[in-house]
């Protein structure tokens, strides 16, 4: 089985953030920064290089022998867009989604072009219920 590149580390989140060469989405991230914080009530942990952690599950797939250590919660402010992971899966905001704005979908991931297209209030409804369905689903999540 191959090893997970993604893993948490003690990287810089800031610095992390201050290197994204887009404006807006460096500006966006820092926003996300503070949403997520306060929302989750943790501290964010740098995961690999580029995604930003809240909490910590350990998990087995279902489908392979693949398991591992992930965050609870997270975003990424990739290069196309603002990445939020909603780990318990997307369909399960159906109706948060339909008022959150101008986004897509994935199963576990939200795209937001910019946080202006979007209601923070409901994103960080999403955020809440995300980290309290994880939380329920595997007891032994560490907070961060």
């Amino acid at each position: 089985m191959a090893e997970l590149k993604t893993k948490r580390n003690d990287d810089s989140v800031l610095e992390f953030i201050d290197s994204v060469e887009n404006n807006q989405r460096r500006t966006d991230a820092l926003i996300l920064l503070d949403i997520f914080e306060k929302a989750t009530g943790m501290k964010a942990v740098l995961w690999g290089t580029s995604i930003i952690g809240f909490g910590q599950y350990h998990y087995k797939s279902e489908r392979s022998s693949q398991e591992g250590d992930w965050p609870l919660v997270a975003f990424s402010p990739r290069k196309a867009n603002l990445t939020v992971y909603a780990m318990p899966g997307t369909d399960k905001y159906d109706s948060h989604l339909s008022k959150l704005g101008k986004h897509k979908t994935s199963v576990s991931c939200i795209y937001i072009n910019k946080l202006s297209d979007i209601n923070t209030d409901v994103l960080s409804d999403i955020i809440k219920d995300s980290l309290a369905e994880m939380k329920r689903q595997y007891p032994s999540a560490q907070a961060t």
